[in-house]
């Protein structure tokens, strides 16, 4: 698979506090990628960088093979890197449809200078985004906050294919989540990955980026000590792994594997 995303010597300082100390990382396309690391490993601030809430102080960063340097999130997205942080960033009272075109609205035209919003395509465009991610939501005009965690996450997810987003980065996707909606989400993940969408995933449950990472990158004080695929390790060896920063040999584990996505 050709890299989608590098970081060579990604570095970001916050006044005398390194938080990233030259980084190297490449997340290939269509693959699943989990960053995992105890707290002030340097997760939150690899995602900000990478999605452009915060500019890196050294290193490089290349998309598709080309050099790029965010100026904002909104740049990031313009290029394809869509975030999903933990708290979704909906509008609780907006309407489904609304959430997912929010900033990005149809328009048509009725006559000459003068466009309306387009609200019957939007709804119609919104529907099509969630059956994408085999979500059947019955009526998109309702608000999202009518909606399960699982279904707000997939409201947020099409927001990020109506971007045409490449790249999808979410942060703690199941934290809070109950068992059903945990296993909901994941769903979203695997349907995502189908389409050919590359994910980072950041997540402190094992479990989840065992069952639908394809490889992990393992953080410790800012930076990439260890990694190596999922299929070689079992949630409890790969939190070793985070504890000790080496990946743990697989001929140790009797309890390889990846749980089958339900």
């Amino acid at each position: 698979m050709a890299p989608i995303l590098e970081l060579r010597g990604l570095a970001k300082r916050y006044g005398a506090i390194d938080a990233l100390k030259g980084v190297d990382l490449t997340v290939h396309e269509g693959e699943v990628l989990a960053i995992c690391g105890d707290n002030g490993a340097g997760k939150s601030t690899l995602i900000k960088v990478v999605a452009g809430a915060h500019p890196s102080s050294a290193g490089t960063m290349r998309l598709s093979g080309r050099d790029v340097q965010w100026h904002s999130p909104h740049d990031a997205l313009a290029n394809g890197v869509a975030t999903i942080y933990q708290d979704l960033a909906l509008a609780p009272r907006l309407s489904v449809w609304q959430n997912i075109f929010i900033g990005s609205e149809l328009r048509r035209r009725v006559a000459p200078g003068c466009r309306l919003l387009d609200k019957q395509a939007m709804r119609a465009q919104a529907a099509r985004y969630l059956a994408q991610l085999n979500q059947t939501i019955d009526d998109v005009d309702r608000p999202v906050s009518d909606f399960s965690g699982g279904q707000r996450q997939a409201v947020a997810i099409a927001r990020a294919l109506r971007w045409n987003a490449k790249l999808v980065i979410m942060d703690e996707p199941t934290a809070a989540l109950g068992v059903k909606e945990t296993a909901e989400v994941l769903a979203l993940i695997g349907h995502l990955k189908a389409q050919g969408v590359t994910v980072l995933l950041i997540s402190h449950n094992m479990e989840d980026v065992v069952r639908v990472a394809d490889r992990v990158v393992i953080l410790k004080a800012g930076r990439a000590v260890a990694q190596g695929p999922t299929s070689e390790v079992s949630p409890t060896r790969l939190a070793q792994a985070i504890i000790t920063g080496r990946w743990p040999d697989p001929g140790l584990d009797s309890t390889m594997g990846r749980p089958a996505l339900q």
